[in-house]
Formats: C-alpha cells, sequence, structure tokens
C-alpha cells in the first residue's frame, strides 16, 4: 500500500506537472479553433469546431518558411561554434597553465553573473560599426562562444583524469591531437547537454535577432511570430498555431534526448 509520504510526493509532482502542461494545452486549444477570441467561456473555447486552417496559412506563407529555417541554421551554427570553441577554451583553462589563468577563469565567471540586456545597447552599436545590422553574422557571431559553455565543460573536465592526455603526450601526440582525439570523445556526455542547451536558447531568443534584423529575409522564428501582434488586436489562432509550429522542435529534442541530457548532468558528479 503507497504510504502517505509518497503519495503526497506524487501529488506535488502531478499538480506541478499540471501547471507546466496548462501552457501547452492553451497554446494548442487556441491554434485549433477559428478566431478564438470570439468566446466568452473555456467551455464555448473547449466545444468549439475543430479547424486546422490556421496551420495551413502558417505553414503556406512564404515568410513563415524563411523564420523557420533562418532560425534552424542561426541556431544550428551556433551549437556547433559552442561545442568547439567552447571545448578549446575550457581545456587550455582546466588542463593548461599560463600567466594569467586563474584571472581569465575569474573573468568567465564574472560574466556569468552580467544579464545579457547590460549589453544591449554596447553590442547594437558594435554590429552597427561593423555594419553586420540584417546579416547572419549579427546574429551568430557574438554568441559562437558562451561563459556558461566554457564554464559548464571546464568543470567536467577538471571531474576527469588527465592519464590518457599525458598517456598521449608521451606517445608523440600533439595538443591538437590530443584535444580532438581524447579530450572530445571523453566530454560527450556533457557536450550533448551544451548542444541541446544552446540550441533551444537561440531558437528561443527573441531580443537580439529582434533588435539585430529589420528585413524578412534574416528574421528569425520568434521575431516573425511577434508581427501577429498588432496594435488594436491579436490574431490569437494564427500566433498560437505559429507557436505550436515553433515548440515542435524544442520538444522533440527534448524527448529524443532526455537520456543524454540527465546523463551529460550528472556525470561529472559521479565522478571521484
Amino acid at each position: 500500500m503507497m504510504s502517505w509520504k509518497r503519495f503526497i510526493l506524487y501529488a506535488l509532482l502531478f499538480v506541478v506537472a499540471a501547471g507546466m502542461l496548462y501552457p501547452l494545452f492553451w497554446m494548442l486549444l487556441l491554434s485549433v479553433r477559428e478566431i478564438p477570441e470570439q468566446y466568452s467561456s473555456l467551455w464555448e473555447l473547449l466545444v468549439a469546431p475543430f479547424t486546422a486552417s490556421n496551420y495551413t496559412d502558417a505553414l503556406a506563407s512564404d515568410a513563415f518558411g524563411r523564420y523557420f529555417l533562418n532560425s534552424v541554421m542561426v541556431a544550428a551554427v551556433v551549437t556547433a561554434g559552442n561545442i568547439v570553441f567552447c571545448t578549446m577554451a575550457a581545456y587550455a583553462l582546466a588542463r593548461r597553465k599560463f600567466p594569467g589563468g586563474k584571472a581569465v577563469t575569474g573573468s568567465v565567471l564574472a560574466v556569468l553573473m552580467i544579464p545579457p540586456h547590460v549589453i544591449m545597447i554596447p553590442l547594437y552599436r558594435l554590429m552597427v560599426e561593423f555594419g553586420w545590422i540584417n546579416t547572419y553574422a549579427a546574429l551568430i557571431v557574438p554568441w559562437l562562444i558562451t561563459p556558461f559553455g566554457i564554464f559548464l565543460v571546464r568543470q567536467y573536465l577538471l571531474s576527469l583524469p588527465a592519464d590518457m592526455e599525458q598517456a598521449a603526450r608521451i606517445d608523440g601526440a600533439g595538443e591538437w591531437t590530443i584535444l580532438f582525439r581524447i579530450v572530445f570523445p571523453l566530454c560527450k556526455p556533457i557536450l550533448m547537454v551544451l548542444a541541446i542547451y544552446t540550441f533551444l536558447g537561440n531558437w528561443n531568443t527573441f531580443l537580439f535577432p529582434f533588435l539585430f534584423t529589420n528585413d524578412e529575409m534574416h528574421r528569425t522564428l520568434p521575431v516573425g511570430l511577434a508581427f501577429y501582434l498588432g496594435k488594436q488586436s491579436i490574431d490569437w489562432g494564427h500566433l498560437m498555431a505559429g507557436a505550436s509550429i515553433s515548440a515542435l522542435p524544442v520538444l522533440m529534442l527534448f524527448s529524443l534526448f532526455q537520456k543524454h541530457i540527465i546523463e551529460g548532468l550528472t556525470a561529472g558528479a559521479l565522478k571521484e
């Protein structure tokens, strides 16, 4: 028989899960109703006729397809850059001793405490000076390496013994060979976590793509969805349909790599 403590735990978990799933349910419900704002009660909305026109309209839009491809391209390139550059920087900080190394590590931790909104204006002025406004470079280059990625991989490397790297040096392997043949395979669990975290973060980001782009050619999906918000009204049906399509890759990634995320986050803690 289930104990009362376990029952309370399951009840709390159910309440938390319901609270997290409710916005998703509400989004899906509005996306399959034609002009959902015309219904005055939740019951009317629940029994209203089903329609897929909001989805077909969104997918048929040339701009929506462009936004989607831009988001995929930007998130994929930024993710690849973070995997390579964050690992290289983390390897140097974790394994190599050089003058000012502790100061560099401290600066990485300090940058983690700075909200990204603080650099909004300086970064925008920098993009203007480079002539990168309305270019993919503005959406990609500033995020190719992040302090969080450096810190995450560095902490994982510190939990691993350096025996294999030392053995490779004795055999005559160079630093680049050690990095790509030994360090990268050993860091695969945490790199999987970094890749998923970076991809999802860039997929959902809105502020900086909104600042750095003002044409349809370079807008990402979150920025494109914002144009369903008018000054006098909101096109809730098409907005929720677009948001549902935007959320689909996120849900798929989490469902496919949930095991890898948990293993990567706990692997370092299990090392002695």
